[in-house]
């Protein structure tokens, strides 16, 4: 019989969940919030003008400017009096935010007189998770981005582990709890025995181990909007809570048979999008996804993952994707797509496995579709594929996919909450 170890015995801190992404085939690793992660971007093969407008595209947005954040992306156990800088070569800052995830609140900073730098102001506070997207432009005016997300100390005598989502938090229905570990976990019911999450309304919310070291916690269906979720975790007899809420239900459904995603907010259609999905030989998933993160804009790079031209260079180097959105670790996008024409969306899937949308450069124009989808979706709303090619459902444990998994064999493999 295994016996809890010192470490299984000290569980859980209360911060998002710090995923570790791998390269697949035909994905593109883009610079996001959480480091480096992986997005797809158009079929090299099916589609030679869609390629001709990437290639165009990237010629055109590779930018001189390059943007450093400190810490860097992914840093947990940050001072609350360490600084936070960003800084640029060759090139000036035009914009720098910082903000805490979960309640969105802006921290202050000072930005140099020259442009190449940026300071936050004050001290930050303890266990918590912030965002920071800087933008710069070099001497022609190119664009660059980057990003990263941080998490600061938390308080002597917390739990070790990471729990999504943040406590405050507003989250769309999809949203399942996740414990992350560190470790593999040798006495699961030890540990999930400490767990405890319920709804206000009443659902009945069930464990499931999805891995050795990933425990989520979901009802049969969707959360019920409106409802809070409460977390309690206890340790050595004292308990601590965390709870988030559940937003309005948003649920868009993607056809990539007839290339259109509707987008439905409490059971009723708000609007149809066109859109371009994986082609045949890189098909998007099927399937039920969460969106998990969401950047105004990402640096994408096919060099990173072996996607390069014979001379060596990369196949794409687009410094800033629009309104892009995680649906899946192993690299699942909804984003922006400015360099595809009109011959492309609603007609053609092009993609590498992503969902595009149409978009323009810099995701300055609020009316595009692209704009509007990320405008108007939160973390937590769910994005469901049916249709696509490949027949592949993408699994529970890739990303926020917990609802691929039928409620019997959730129940059967869980632990009661």
């Amino acid at each position: 019989m295994h016996r809890p170890t010192a470490w299984e015995k000290s569980l859980f801190t209360a911060r998002k969940r710090r995923t570790v992404l791998m390269a697949t085939a035909g994905a593109l690793a883009v610079t996001a919030l959480g480091g480096t992660s992986y997005a797809a971007t158009n079929d090299t093969t099916a589609h030679p003008e869609t390629q001709a407008q990437t290639d165009k595209a990237a010629a055109q947005s590779t930018s001189d400017a390059r943007i450093t954040i400190t810490p860097g992306p992914g840093s947990h156990g940050v001072g609350t009096a360490d600084p936070v800088r960003v800084t640029v070569g060759d090139g000036k800052l035009t914009k720098v935010t910082m903000t805490a995830v979960a309640t969105g609140t802006e921290v202050r900073g000072t930005l140099s007189a020259d442009g190449t730098s940026w300071k936050a102001n004050g001290t930050l506070k303890q266990a918590t998770r912030y965002q920071i997207a800087a933008e710069a432009t070099d001497a022609k005016g190119r664009s660059a981005t980057e990003n990263a997300t941080i998490s600061t100390v938390s308080p002597a005598n917390d739990f070790v582990g990471h729990l999504s989502p943040e406590n405050g938090s507003t989250v769309g229905v999809g949203m399942p709890v996740s414990f992350t570990f560190d470790k593999a976990i040798g006495d699961k019911a030890a540990v999930a025995s400490k767990i405890k999450v319920s709804s206000s309304s009443g659902e009945r919310v069930v464990g499931h181990w999805l891995s050795s070291s990933r425990l989520d916690f979901r009802p049969a269906h969707y959360w019920k909007p409106g409802s809070t979720v409460t977390v309690k975790m206890t340790l050595d007899g004292v308990e601590k809570t965390s709870t988030f809420k559940i937003g309005r239900s948003q649920i868009s459904t993607v056809d990539a048979k007839t290339k259109q995603m509707t987008v439905k907010r409490n059971g009723k259609t708000i609007r149809t999008i066109p859109i371009s999905s994986g082609s045949l030989e890189h098909p998007t998933y099927n399937g039920q996804m969460v969106i998990s993160e969401k950047y105004r804009q990402i640096h994408m790079n096919g060099a990173t993952v072996g996607l390069t031209e014979k001379n060596g260079k990369p196949s794409y180097d687009i410094e800033a994707v629009p309104h892009a959105m995680r649906l899946t670790d192993s690299g699942t996008f909804i984003h922006g797509n400015y360099w595809g024409g009109d011959s492309v969306f609603g007609k053609v899937n092009t993609s590498h496995g992503c969902v595009g949308l149409k978009d323009v450069r810099n995701a300055d124009d609020g009316k595009t579709p692209a704009a509007w989808f990320f405008d108007n979706s939160m973390v937590g709303d769910v994005v469901v594929v049916k249709n696509s090619t490949g027949k592949t459902t993408v699994s529970p444990g890739n990303g926020l996919s917990d609802w691929n998994m039928s409620w019997s064999k959730w129940v059967a493999g869980g632990t009661a909450s």
